[in-house]
């Protein structure tokens, strides 16, 4: 039986799919069999990329300047940390989440976690949200930077980095991230919560955009090749939402009977970053990407007659 095969490595064109089909000996008269699509070089990087594993230089993290290599823990504190690496991260990361520990330095961490596919940003990788602030911080009852019961607070006996990291993708990083801020839960489903929601998810998908280019050109180390496959991955996914976005999809709920006026502005937003990204994703290789489409002029009427 005859094979044809296409194989494009890094970077050539079509080098998102690799396409291997196994014709009949005589296709004028059997049926073409069917095409088997085999996954890029740059899915089969992120299938078999380590979730957990461990590293010496982490010169670029948030937070290397904030101790040293020589500080000495107590051994209570060594022990904890190693069973942590071993038990919970080495061996029950899910699939969404890749974690790199510094082996000279056990305090520090770095962890990459993809949020939920309804999620709205549609990046999976940097979010901003009420509870990810610039500095660094991460307002989670399970860090103690949020008030919260017994139960919820860190618990060194009990609690784990996984549950921690676990905790930050299925609290934080969700749908509607207006309604994380305490101040807001409760006006959840009401026409204003609800309009400001949008509002704010409208602010936070440019704002990502920006991050999702940062991302691209200068990733974290020991994640460089991750988030360019992952990119590679979902440019036309991404750029197929943003096109919806506009075209005047919502990023969220269409609240009826609140202005519009801060959707134009959004759908103009994201048209004009957008080709930047798009630069960023042909960097990557990614071809055969769809246009980006113009948003639709701003009609101003006279409502003082």
């Amino acid at each position: 039986m005859g094979m044809s095969t296409t194989d494009q490595p890094w970077g050539c064109p079509n080098s998102s799919s690799n396409i291997t089909s196994k014709p009949s000996r005589n296709s004028s008269s059997h049926p073409r069999a069917p095409v088997e699509v085999v996954s890029s070089a740059q899915a089969n990087f992120l299938r078999h990329f380590k979730r957990f594993d461990t590293v010496e230089d982490f010169s670029d993290h948030h937070y290397v300047s904030k101790g040293n290599a020589s500080k000495q823990h107590s051994k209570t504190w060594v022990k904890k940390v190693q069973v942590d690496w071993k038990i919970f991260l080495e061996n029950n990361l899910p699939e969404t989440i890749s974690v790199r520990a510094c082996e000279s330095r056990m305090d520090l961490m770095r962890a990459v976690i993809i949020g939920a596919e309804m999620v709205h940003y549609h990046s999976g990788g940097l979010r901003i949200n009420p509870n990810l602030y610039n500095c660094g911080k991460v307002c989670l009852s399970l860090l103690g930077t949020w008030n919260g019961n017994a139960r919820e607070q860190w618990l060194p006996q009990e609690s784990t980095m996984l549950q921690l990291l676990v905790s930050i993708q299925a609290l934080i990083l969700n749908q509607k991230p207006y309604f994380n801020e305490p101040a807001y839960g409760r006006t959840k489903g009401t026409p204003s919560g609800e309009a400001h929601s949008k509002f704010y998810s409208e602010n936070v998908y440019v704002l990502s955009l920006r991050t999702m280019v940062y991302s691209m050109r200068k990733p974290p180390k020991h994640f460089e090749e991750f988030v360019r496959s992952h990119y590679f991955e979902r440019a036309h996914d991404i750029l197929k939402a943003a096109n919806g976005y506009i075209d005047g999809a919502p990023v969220c709920s269409i609240v009826k009977g609140t202005s519009q006026v801060e959707s134009m502005k959004f759908r103009t937003e994201v048209a004009v970053f957008m080709k930047t990204v798009v630069d960023e994703f042909v960097k990557l290789g990614v071809n055969e990407l769809e246009d980006i489409p113009e948003p639709p002029p701003v009609i101003h009427t006279d409502t003082s007659r």
